[in-house]
């Protein structure tokens, strides 16, 4: 069985690499600025709807599970769910998070689920690929929206409704990128402590208090008829936040009745406010680049713009070094 999935592996990997070449070569890269980030299916949704709503949604999330692994909490509860934003192309990073700080098996007695969260992609060749790699190592989620920046916001919400469906009894949700590096010591053992009672509606990560951008230039822009208020209520950097499991049903069905911001951190922030939540600050999510130092890293839970060269490295010499003190 080994040798098989071995060979699977292998398979995929040459198969990514040729496909990426292929579409690199004979085709643009394909953009979706010009389309409409928030389309919604007519038809009604298949999947799980939860009840309770009382007014008619103005976000249905009328999207179905093109990949679901909807039992992958059935077995062994997980402490921790980890949802990863990626895309298509990102096969590379993805396996490097596989093979160090996002390993299912690295914490004996500590169930941990690995998900990567894709939106559907223009290219059909692309859409094969992910199902091919999803069909190896049952990792990964897609919903039939166009996978693109304008739509963050809906990965983030796929994330979430598929905690409260298929994996509410969870004690803890992270959510990340997958050009970060984890220090899974510290948000384990340190942050989480999975010997203390699980805290509800909670929610930390690295606090950000500011307001919108208007210059239409920046890559945060927020048009003004979108979101008039000046300031924007705290929310976490989308670069890597914990809460715990309960808070993701309530964010999913506050979305619902929240207009939808391309901002995923701020649009988050928004639902937390009327959910009567406030976020945590927590100084160990860092948002920007950090040189590697092994003694530094051990003070840290997240560090953003990590190459996937980069994280096998850091993991191998942080895995390797754990006897010296700093």
């Amino acid at each position: 069985m080994a040798s098989k999935v071995s060979c699977l592996y292998v398979l995929t990997v040459v198969c990514w690499a040729s496909a990426l070449w292929y579409l690199s070569v004979t085709r643009p890269t394909s953009s979706y600025t010009g389309s409409k980030p928030f389309s919604h299916l007519t038809a009604a949704r298949k999947n799980f709807t939860f009840g309770n709503i009382r007014t008619r949604p103005i976000n249905p999330h009328s999207f179905e599970f093109l990949i679901n692994e909807p039992n992958k909490c059935e077995k062994n509860i997980p402490f921790l769910v980890i949802l990863i934003s990626t895309t298509h192309k990102e096969f590379d990073a993805r396996q490097a998070i596989r093979e160090t700080w996002g390993d299912e098996n690295n914490f004996k007695g500590i169930k941990i689920a690995t998900l990567f969260l894709l939106g559907k992609n223009a290219d059909p060749v692309l859409n094969q690929m992910v199902e091919q790699e999803s069909q190896i190592f049952h990792d990964i989620i897609v919903e039939d929206f166009i996978d693109s920046y304008h739509n963050l916001t809906l990965k983030t919400l796929m994330g979430m409704r598929w905690v409260a469906t298929f994996c509410s009894k969870a004690k803890y949700v992270m959510k990340t990128d997958s050009d970060i590096f984890v220090n899974m010591d510290n948000l384990i053992y340190k942050l989480l402590k999975p010997s203390t009672k699980p805290r509800r509606r909670y929610f930390t990560g690295y606090v950000i208090n500011g307001g919108p951008i208007r210059d239409v230039r920046s890559k945060w822009y927020m048009p003004r008829d979108l979101y008039p208020d000046s300031n924007y209520p705290p929310f976490c950097s989308g670069t890597g936040y914990i809460f715990s499991a309960d808070v993701a049903e309530l964010i999913y069905k506050t979305s619902l009745h929240t207009r939808l911001l391309h901002l995923e951190d701020v649009y988050v922030g928004l639902c937390l406010r009327k959910l009567g939540i406030h976020p945590f600050q927590n100084s160990g999510f860092n948002h920007w680049k950090m040189a590697y130092s092994l003694c530094r890293y051990r003070r840290v839970i997240t560090v953003h713009q990590i190459s996937p060269e980069e994280m096998h490295r850091i993991w191998n010499d942080m895995s390797s070094k754990k006897h010296l003190r700093c």
